[in-house]
């Protein structure tokens, strides 16, 4: 299915989605005339902007610990020091889970690694996340990772490979 995402800030062009590729980019209106018969329009109040990378993914997700929002009275919404609670396995791709969450609230695509722990690994692979050395690059072919930034800088919306993965309340 085609989707046609519309930004809403000036100037910012719109891209349109086909499965999880990007099948063009450009003007809303050139965009609209080429294939807004067959696209789903989603407008998105903010600028469309190439996914965020992480360059620190593999200390932020192998060495801290992103507790459980039920744990909060006891260990708080912070990540922690791994080595402050005991860790296994099905803890570690939970934290993992978690972690990826946020940094998907921040509008991040793509991450370094490469990851050891199995669970971590295993997580990051799930969620679609590419692992890479840099960010992705929006052009016409490539996969759909992107994200729209408020005028803030905040996220309003990320897409890993096509798919709607966070949108803002």
């Amino acid at each position: 299915m085609l989707t046609l995402h519309r930004p809403l800030a000036n100037d910012a062009a719109s891209v349109v989605v086909d499965g999880g590729h990007v099948l063009a980019l450009g003007p809303y209106e050139e965009l609209r005339a080429e294939h807004g018969e067959r696209a789903r329009v989603r407008e998105w109040d903010g600028a469309l902007v190439t996914g965020r990378f992480e360059p620190d993914a593999v200390r932020l997700l192998e060495t801290l610990y992103w507790p459980d929002p039920r744990e909060a009275d006891e260990l708080g919404l912070d990540p922690l020091d791994a080595g402050s609670v005991p860790m296994t396995d099905a803890r570690w791709g939970a934290s993992a889970r978690r972690g990826l969450q946020r940094m998907l609230g921040r509008g991040v695509t793509s991450v370094a690694g490469p990851f050891t722990r199995v669970p971590v690994e295993r997580a990051v692979r799930r969620s679609g996340v590419l692992v890479a050395d840099g960010p992705p690059i929006l052009i016409p072919g490539a996969r759909a990772d992107f994200t729209v930034l408020a005028g803030d800088g905040s996220c309003v919306v990320t897409v890993v490979e096509g798919r709607l993965v966070y949108r803002r309340a």
